[in-house]
């Protein structure tokens, strides 16, 4: 059965939800660069491969950390996860996106992101 999270419960989880982010955002854009560089310049300052192996290994760790307490992974670029929920008897998604500093949305679990509310 899937863990259905209360408001409380999330939003607990928040901090450590968006100190998690601030890595993976970081390692996707090394990632990107390290891949640019390599394809026009030979060689990237931020590394290669093993750089690049390392990165993407400690980005999956976060994800399926997340997976593992319930946290759905909706996205990396940018950074969306649900945390699924009923509100007053409805399936719900609570909704958070980098950049964001709290927990403040929701959608109906069949809408998705375009149905996005204020909580």
């Amino acid at each position: 059965m899937d863990r259905i999270f209360t408001l409380d419960e999330a939003r607990a989880l928040i901090p450590a939800v968006i100190e998690d982010a601030r890595v993976v955002i970081s390692a996707r854009a090394d990632l990107a660069e390290i891949d640019f560089d390599r394809r026009t310049k030979g060689r990237s300052e931020l590394g290669g491969l093993p750089e690049m192996k390392g990165l993407q290994a400690r980005v999956e760790e976060i994800l399926s950390g997340w997976s593992e307490q319930g946290i759905e992974v909706k996205g990396v670029a940018p950074v969306l996860v649900d945390f699924p929920s009923e509100l007053d008897g409805v399936s719900v998604r609570l909704c958070w996106i980098e950049g964001e500093r709290e927990l403040a949305w929701y959608h109906r679990t069949e809408l998705g992101f375009a149905g996005r509310r204020p909580l």
